[in-house]
């Protein structure tokens, strides 16, 4: 007989999963995923490697799972900000997504570092890697869409432009949390957002700017707000 959702077995099998991540996530929190070794997380929890075979098939499986709930997280932490600041201009509401992203990065720079260290999504990857990954930037994209590319940036949305008429998924994806924009636009401002910010907070969590006279917030809002000028995204 299968065990149902709400089975104890099930409650069970939930418990001892969650409890393999966290041992896990805890090993990994100097090392990184180089560090992730089954056998210590087995040790850890009292049990013999081969029995955490029973919950993840492999280092890997395990790895992927845990990448899913990073990326889960970080979607969860810009969401949350986004539904709080809708009534704001789409400029104040580039600063506040950006800066909710960095507070769940430093606040949890272990799972950061996880997500960075581990290869990027592609189209190749499992759908359901790719989905969170873009579930992350989503709130993103109808603030980048308000603004406009610069000269400068043109070519760049030329070659964005060839990308989506490749993959219509990514089409798709902008048109879902930005109908009105222009797909192009607005995946064109997701590329530099994701470039801008990352360079602030990678930086910030693995220590680069300690010692230094200024805050990596301040220096967040300055790149924020120098994107939101080259793209004259609206103030009010």
């Amino acid at each position: 007989m299968t065990a149902g959702n709400g089975s104890p077995r099930q409650r069970y099998r939930d418990q001892v999963r969650a409890e393999i991540k966290q041992a896990a996530l805890a090993q990994m929190c100097d090392g990184g995923p180089a560090a992730l070794s089954l056998n210590a997380v087995a040790k850890e929890l009292g049990v013999t490697g081969p029995a955490l075979y029973k919950y993840f098939r492999s280092r890997d499986d395990l790895l992927t799972e845990l990448v899913f709930d990073c990326y889960a997280e970080a979607a969860a932490a810009v969401h949350v900000e986004s539904e709080r600041i809708g009534e704001l201009s789409p400029r104040e509401r580039l600063q506040h997504l950006a800066h909710a992203y960095r507070r769940w990065a430093v606040a949890a720079p272990h799972l950061y570092r996880l997500l960075t260290s581990m290869p990027s999504p592609t189209p190749d990857s499992p759908p359901e890697t790719v989905d969170r990954a873009k579930a992350v930037l989503g709130p993103f994209l109808p603030v980048l869409g308000s603004g406009h590319i610069w000269p400068a940036a043109t070519e760049l949305r030329e070659q964005v432009q060839e990308w989506i008429k490749r993959n219509d998924r990514l089409a798709d994806w902008v048109g879902t949390y930005a109908p009105d924009a222009d797909p192009a636009t607005a995946l064109t401002g997701a590329l530099l957002v994701w470039v801008r910010m990352h360079g602030v907070v990678n930086l910030e969590v693995q220590g680069k700017f300690t010692g230094m006279g200024h805050q990596p917030s301040t220096l967040l809002t300055v790149e924020m707000e120098s994107l939101a000028d080259l793209m004259a995204i609206p103030a009010t």
